[in-house]
Order: C-alpha cells, then sequence, then structure tokens
C-alpha cells in the first residue's frame, strides 16, 4: 500500500475495515474474535460512550505535551503497544514491524509469550522500553527460564498475565477450525488462497508461524496440538506466593495484567508489584466480566496512587484514551488495533495506528484546554464514575 493510500485511512475503525478485506476470514477472526457471545469485548467499546468530557477551553492549550516517563522510561505519548499473539501470522516478521513503528513513534512494546519471533530476536530491534509477558506455568523452572532469557535480552519489565490460566472459548477460532499453535488444514489452506495478496505476502513465513519462545536448549518445546489443552502449560491454581517467588527472581519492574477487582489492585501494591493494568484480556476469556473502563475506576483509588495503573481494552480513539487518563490512567494499552494496522501495511500500517492515535489525544486536550497529561482528571468527566470499594 503506498503512503498516499495509507494516510487516508484517518481511523482505528477504517484500518479494521482495510484489515477484513485483506485477511482470510480465521485469520481476521483469531483477531477480532472473543469469548462465546462476545458481550465482554463489545462492552469495552461501549462502555466509553457513558463517559462525557467537560472540556474548558479557556484554560488555554496552544501546546500540547503528550509526554510521560514510566520506570524511568519517556514515551512520547500514553500509548502502548501490548502483547498479542501470533503477530507474525498477519504480516511477516510482524512482532519486529510492529516493534520498529513503537520505537520510531516514541512508544512501548510488549511481546506476547506467543511470538512468532524469539524474545532474542525482538530485542535486535531496540525499542524502549519494551517488556515481555510471562505466565505463571505448572512448570515454574520454565517461569524463570523465560525471566532469564528476557533478563539477558535486556527487557525493561516483566508483564505477568493473570487471566489466561484456563482457555477461553472462543467460538469464531471454533467453528473456523483455527488452533493454537496453528495447524492448517485444507479448509484453512482453501481461505486463506482467496486472500492473494496476504498469501503472496505470506508465502514464506507460513512455514515457521509457532511459539517461537518455547525452547528449551534450543530444541521447541512439544506443545499440545488443540487450543483446549495449551492452557495446561499454564497453573490455574497460582497465588499470590507465586508473584511474589518471581518478584525476587525478576530484578526489574513487574506488571500484573488482567486486574478487574479493587482487591486484587490493593493486594497488587501490597505485594510489591511495579504497576497493575486493568484489563479482561480483550474480552477472550470470561465473557460477562466488566469492561476495562468501567472497572478503572474502582482499581484506582483502591491502589491509592502507591503504583501505576494501566489500562487494555476497548481503546479505539484519542478520546478513549483521554477519557481513561481522566478517571487515573497512567497510560494505555492497544492490542487488536495494531494487529490491524500490521495487517494492512506491515511496519507502515502500525506507524499510521499510532499516529491516528496521537493526532487524536492531541486534539482532543487541545479541545479540553489541556497541555499537559498531568492536567487530566475527574473535573473534566461530567459525573464521574464512583469506584467499587
Amino acid at each position: 500500500m503506498n503512503t498516499d493510500t495509507l494516510g487516508r485511512i484517518n481511523s482505528v475503525s477504517q484500518m479494521r475495515a482495510r484489515a477484513r478485506r485483506t485477511l482470510p476470514r480465521a485469520v481476521f477472526d483469531l483477531a477480532d474474535g472473543a469469548a462465546e457471545d462476545e458481550w465482554t469485548v463489545h462492552r469495552n467499546e461501549s462502555a466509553f460512550d457513558d463517559i462525557a468530557l467537560l472540556p474548558k477551553p479557556l484554560d488555554g492549550a496552544a501546546t500540547r505535551d503528550l509526554s510521560l516517563t514510566l520506570f524511568g522510561h519517556r514515551l512520547s505519548m500514553p500509548v502502548l503497544i501490548g502483547p498479542t499473539g501470533l503477530s507474525g501470522l498477519f504480516w511477516p516478521d510482524g512482532e519486529r514491524c510492529a516493534a520498529r513503528a513503537a520505537k520510531a513513534a516514541g512508544a512501548g512494546f510488549c511481546l506476547s509469550h506467543a511470538s512468532v519471533c524469539t524474545l532474542e530476536g525482538l530485542a535486535e530491534v531496540d525499542v524502549e522500553p519494551r517488556y515481555m509477558q510471562i505466565f505463571i506455568y505448572r512448570d515454574r523452572g520454565f517461569t524463570r527460564e523465560l525471566a532469564d532469557r528476557a533478563a539477558a535480552a535486556g527487557y525493561h519489565g516483566l508483564i505477568l498475565t493473570i487471566d489466561n490460566q484456563f482457555p477461553g472459548n472462543r467460538e469464531r477460532d471454533l467453528k473456523n477450525g483455527f488452533n493454537i499453535p496453528p495447524r492448517l488444514g485444507p479448509v484453512q489452506v482453501a481461505g486463506m488462497a482467496i486472500k492473494v495478496g496476504w498469501l503472496w505476502r505470506m508465502r514464506h513465513a507460513l512455514r515457521g508461524v509457532g511459539f517461537a519462545n518455547y525452547v528449551r536448549d534450543g530444541k521447541k518445546m512439544e506443545l499440545p496440538p488443540r487450543n483446549v489443552r495449551v492452557a495446561e502449560l499454564f497453573d490455574p491454581g497460582m497465588s499470590w506466593a507465586d508473584v511474589e517467588e518471581l518478584k525476587k527472581h525478576w530484578k526489574g519492574p513487574l506488571i500484573l495484567k488482567g486486574v478487574l477487582h479493587p482487591d486484587e489492585g490493593r493486594a497488587a501494591a501490597d505485594h510489591g508489584v511495579d504497576a497493575v493494568i486493568v484489563s479482561n484480556h480483550g474480552g477472550r476469556q470470561l465473557d460477562g466480566a466488566a469492561s476495562a473502563i468501567e472497572a478503572l475506576p474502582g482499581v484506582v483509588a483502591a491502589v491509592d496512587e502507591r503504583i501505576p495503573v494501566l489500562i487494555d481494552g476497548g481503546i479505539r480513539r484519542g478520546v478513549d484514551a483521554v477519557r481513561a487518563l481522566c478517571l487515573g490512567a497512567t497510560a494505555c494499552l492497544i492490542g487488536r488495533p495494531q494487529l490491524w494496522g500490521l495487517s494492512v501495511a506491515g511496519e507502515a500500517g502500525v506507524a499510521r495506528v499510532l499516529e491516528i492515535y496521537r493526532s487524536e489525544i492531541d486534539r482532543v486536550m487541545g479541545l479540553c484546554g489541556v497541555s499537559r497529561l498531568a492536567d487530566l482528571g475527574p473535573d473534566l468527566v461530567l459525573n464521574p464514575p464512583l469506584p467499587r470499594s
């Protein structure tokens, strides 16, 4: 896609529509789909409609500063790329393409545990800050191994995801016969063949699609072949004791992702966790879970400014990011939007998505009379939601 055509994509929703036309249905649904009736993923977006802003234009905002500092790293805007599995299925070398776009934009990047490239390969891009997603595995030794590899590769923090210990019932993937990691049968191959542009780009990369980080001693680990068994690697019996052990083992920032309940946010701060991400896994796990933005105020109140609170889920416009920051979020993570950009134009597509967020946040701040992120607060929200105690 040439620069002029990409520049005419002016919103995340337009990028999604273009990605839908570009990708085979099974691949598009892998990113776009969620659990069961997909109520939570839709609520992630629609809940932002309940938050009205109260601008104060006479405060003056001739210039706006969108930057912030997170664990000693300067970010150019309050948007980071969150962990999304199998990005290399959407564009060849997808994770590193996205990381290069994040680096150029001055945004942070988190690598998924289920990336097609290794965490060491991603580190070569030298995006800062970069974080590694990790889980509490039944094999605690493998949890420590991944942490050690991340430390050796210069990652700046670990993002411990806590809401994926059981497999979500992702019915679009089941309908499409899509397995994790992917096993492409005749039906899947036939569906992909009709998307000629994508198939041509991916003709060599498809041979290497898989979970590249699941290796030991240089050899690929034997993973269960079906989605309902992959989660057997994770331990649903994990506890705060495991969090404490990982915190002792890992010397950098440890961030907890998947927090919705205020009690869990409070406990995270009590146990020495360095930040939390309010998230419901993009609605891909528990359908019926609260939206991220609805849960945010309660977690912010419970944490009581002891640690940063980030948010992930449903942020489709710059105004959504501003709403979240007004309600106490430090920064926002995006998942699906960067995959849509990646699907359309690789690195340039992700760069365009990040630029859309930057321009929209800048415009909303200007219209609200706000010059810096620190001035975004609940006073700019009509009837701010009361936190759940």
